[in-house]
This record gives structure tokens, C-alpha cells and sequence, in this order.
């Protein structure tokens, strides 16, 4: 049986409170988790700020990013491990794990390791009211214990996207990874200790939120800010905890993306693009695409192509060749998305595939499955076009104009992504600057360059990541001036 403990102070940490961890393809127990209460959250915070006023503070620059740098060769090193663990946490496809999770978990450490040593700040020369001379700098210090409470779609990826800047920048971090997916962040600390990394920089505590690891960290007075990514309903409560203390948070929320599609676009590739952006990872992405826009000329066409597409989705666990969709994380999860099928039926829905969970065999029939499901024909008042479902699934409804298209687009509390497909720049100029949204793809979806602000509007999130903005949460950004 596998044991996740806590990592803090460079050290494995057990607890007398544990909970199971079960693998989302069959329902069996991967290993038993330890739940870190008050008095290890405490301890974890305590080894941070040690860090931060200690040997972690003292080190140069140019030596922080080569310890990140090593950071990342030695998760590369040990590949493999990462995968296997990111696979039995999650139950995605191999092909998708070992292209975007693990890869792009390690890059982000090697990316914001070369921001940190290239970023710049601003200097001004001034006349003094005397006549003399002044000079003024800007001085980047870092914002010192950092929260990381991270999502279960990408359990690697987005820890890492919070983790790497906020190491670059001097910050050590507590880590608190879904409880659903513990293996990755628990890993991590084996590679932390492996390079060198100083006790206390990087922290990891496993639990749940309310009454647990999650809010005794986030309500915890010693930590200086706090990264989350997940549900917006989370952050509000995240926000209101940080709220004491007036501390800083920087949030990716959740969505309700619309997806649009022009009559002009190149047919086939947007029929590729939806099918990617509504049925990846099982649905379960921020990013993805739940309300898709048809124009009218191309509706019924798109609407059979896109089902041909779904139906084609080869469904099974992480190893089988050719799979092209895994299961859903937990049962919770399951029941959640099959309510809101049932609910599309309910509200007069056309289910145009799917609509249920697909039959499996052997240990396979204990797992959390569900089919890829299109609808067309609900109002847009409907409940599985309002709310987020975070499934595969989508709504495709068809429209005239573009006024008509940004309309319906905007039409949702969330301003997360959208993707566009058009052959016409005038067009996609115009979409992307209507669509209230903090990332939007011309034709193409989860198109990621590393160096761009990533962030959602509306009750997506606040701030930005990714590139020197990172920075912006990361530091605290003063000024010298200096009377010559």
C-alpha cells in the first residue's frame, strides 16, 4: 500500500489521520494519503518563512536558476515515475499525459527560471526642485510564503505553473494538491531534495478544504499570498479568508467557454478544434468548450460531423492503444455530470450522442465513465448552458451574425477562453476584441505560448500568469529613490 505523506522542511511527514486515494479507471485503492492538520500546516509555514529570511533568501539569482534548471532535468530524469503517477491519479490517456502533463510540468520550471534572470525594471533620472539631481529605480523583492492550492485535471502542470515563477522569484511555497490526485506534488518533493533545494522552500500538505488542510493554510496569518486555480465558489472563499490581513491572491476560475464557428472557417479543422476543446481530458478543463456557436449555413453539417467525431472517441484506461477519453475523476464527479444529462433531457433537450455512461468490462465497470454528449435545441436559459458542467459534453446552437455571436458569448457571469473559427482577419480581429474573455484562440485551442498572460475576466479569476506577469503576484515591486 502507497503512502503520501506531507513534505515539509525537506522532510517526509506521516500523520495519524489518513484517507484513501482511489484510481479513477476501476475504483481501486492506489494508497492511503496522510491529512495534515493545524499543527503540520503550522510547521509548514514556520520551515517557509525560514527559508525565505535564510539560505533561501541569501542565494543569488543566477544560483536560484540553476537549481531550478535541475529541478527540471531531474523530473525529466525520472519521467516515467511522473507519468505513472499522474496516470493513476487522473486515468488519462497515455498520449495526452506524456505530451502536456509531464513535459510541460518540467518546462515551467526552466521557463520562468529565464524570465526571473532576464526581467527588467524601471529606472528615471529627475531635476529636483532645488535644481539638483535624482535618480529612482525599481526594486523587485519577493512576496515570501506563497499558498499553492492546485486543481486534479492537471495535477503536475498547474502546480507547477504556480510553483516555478514563485520559486524563481525568492518565494518558498506550501503546496496543497487535490486530494484526488496527490501523487505528483508528494514526487516532487524527492526531486527537490535530490538537487538541493534548501529545506522549507518547497512544502507540500494533503487534505481536504473546509475544516482542513485548505483552510487552515489559506487562513493561516503567516502566509504572505495565496495562487488557486479551480472552482469559483472556492475562491470566494479562498478570497474571503485572504481578505484578513489584506493579502494578495491571484485566481483561475472556473468558465463557461463558448466556442464559435464561422461558415467561413476551414471545416474540418473546426470540427478537430471543437471535438479537441469539448471531449479533452474527459471535459475536465477550465478551458474547454461547453457552448458551441454554429453559423447558420453549416449548422446541421457541423452537428453531424462533430457527432461522427465524439462517437468515434475510443473510451478506456490510460494504457490501451488508441484511447482517446479516460474516465472521470470520482464518483462525486460522475454524479454531478450525469445530473446535469439528466437535466438536459429534462429541459427538452435533442440528445444528439451520448447522454449516459458507456458499458464497461472486467475491473473497467467500477471506474467513473461517462459518455461524450452532444445537445442542440435548449434555450439559453437552460441549466447545461448556464451552469458548468465540467464533462464531455457540449450545447451547439446555430446563429445568424456576428453581433448575434458575441451576444451569446458574453452572455455568461464567466470570461474565461473562447475559440474562433474563421477564415476572415477582419472577422477574428473583430471577435477577439468583443468577446470578454481572458484567452482567445483564432482557429486553434490551447495554443500556449509561455511568455503570454493566462488569466480569466468576469468571475474567472483575478490577475494574470504566465511571463513577466507572473511577477506581478509573485513580488512586491518598490522603489528607491536616490538624491545625488
Amino acid at each position: 500500500m502507497k503512502q503520501f505523506h506531507n513534505f515539509i522542511n525537506g522532510e517526509f511527514i506521516a500523520t495519524s489521520k489518513t484517507f484513501e486515494n482511489r484510481a479513477p479507471v476501476d475504483n481501486h485503492v492506489i494508497g492511503l494519503v496522510h491529512e495534515a492538520g493545524k499543527a503540520e500546516v503550522d510547521a509548514a509555514v514556520k520551515a517557509a518563512r525560514a527559508a525565505v529570511t535564510g539560505e533561501w533568501g541569501k542565494l543569488s539569482v543566477v544560483k536560484r536558476v540553476e537549481l531550478l534548471y535541475a529541478v527540471a532535468d531531474e523530473i525529466n530524469n525520472r519521467f516515467d515515475e511522473f507519468l505513472e503517477a499522474e496516470l493513476a491519479d487522473t486515468g488519462k490517456p497515455h498520449s495526452l499525459a506524456s505530451h502536456i502533463d509531464i513535459p510541460r510540468g518540467a518546462a515551467n520550471f526552466k521557463v520562468f527560471a529565464d524570465i526571473i534572470k532576464n526581467a527588467p525594471t524601471e529606472s528615471f533620472q529627475m531635476t529636483t526642485p532645488d535644481g539638483g539631481t535624482a535618480i529612482s529605480y525599481g526594486v523587485r523583492s519577493p512576496l515570501g510564503v506563497v499558498a499553492v492550492v492546485c486543481p486534479w485535471n492537471l495535477p503536475l502542470l498547474l502546480m507547477t505553473w504556480k510553483v516555478g515563477p514563485a520559486l524563481a522569484c525568492g518565494n518558498a511555497v506550501i503546496v496543497k494538491p487535490s486530494e484526488e490526485t496527490p501523487a505528483t506534488a508528494t514526487l516532487l518533493g524527492e526531486v527537490m531534495n535530490k538537487v538541493g533545494i534548501p529545506k522549507g522552500v518547497y512544502n507540500v500538505v494533503h487534505g481536504f478544504g473546509p475544516n482542513s488542510a485548505g483552510e487552515f493554510l489559506t487562513s493561516h496569518p503567516g502566509v504572505d499570498g495565496i495562487t488557486f486555480t479551480g472552482e469559483t465558489r472556492t475562491g470566494e472563499a479562498i478570497m474571503a479568508a485572504a481578505a484578513k490581513g489584506v493579502r494578495p491572491v491571484s485566481f483561475e476560475l472556473g468558465g463557461k467557454n463558448a466556442g464559435i464557428v464561422f461558415a467561413d472557417a476551414d471545416f474540418d479543422k473546426a470540427v478537430a478544434g471543437i471535438t479537441r476543446s469539448a471531449f479533452e481530458n474527459c471535459g475536465q478543463v477550465c478551458l474547454g468548450t461547453e457552448r458551441v456557436y454554429v453559423q447558420r449555413p453549416i449548422f446541421e453539417k457541423f452537428v453531424a460531423a462533430l457527432k461522427t467525431k465524439a462517437e468515434s472517441l475510443k473510451i478506456g484506461a490510460s494504457h490501451e492503444a488508441g484511447v482517446g477519453m479516460g474516465p472521470l475523476i470520482s464518483a462525486e464527479h460522475k454524479e454531478k455530470v450525469l445530473s446535469y444529462y439528466e437535466k438536459a433531457r429534462a429541459e427538452g433537450a435533442t440528445v444528439v450522442t451520448g447522454g449516459g455512461s458507456p458499458t464497461m468490462t472486467g475491473d473497467l465497470a467500477h471506474g467513473h465513465w461517462v459518455q461524450p454528449t452532444i445537445w442542440t435545441g435548449l434555450p439559453e436559459t437552460a441549466s447545461v448552458i448556464r451552469e458548468e458542467i465540467f464533462g464531455p459534453c457540449c450545447h451547439i446552437a446555430p446563429f445568424d451574425t456576428e453581433e448575434e455571436a458575441i451576444a451569446l458569448a458574453n452572455d455568461t457571469p464567466y470570461g474565461l477562453a473562447t475559440t474562433i473559427w474563421t477564415s476572415d482577419l477582419g472577422t477574428a480581429n473583430r471577435m477577439a476584441a468583443a468577446v470578454h474573455v481572458g484567452l482567445c484562440w483564432i482557429n486553434s485551442w490551447f495554443l500556449r505560448d509561455l511568455r503570454t498572460p493566462f488569466g480569466g475576466s468576469k468571475s474567472s479569476g483575478i490577475g494574470r500568469e504566465g511571463g513577466v506577469h507572473s511577477l506581478e503576484f509573485y513580488t512586491d515591486l518598490r522603489n528607491v529613490m536616490i538624491k545625488l
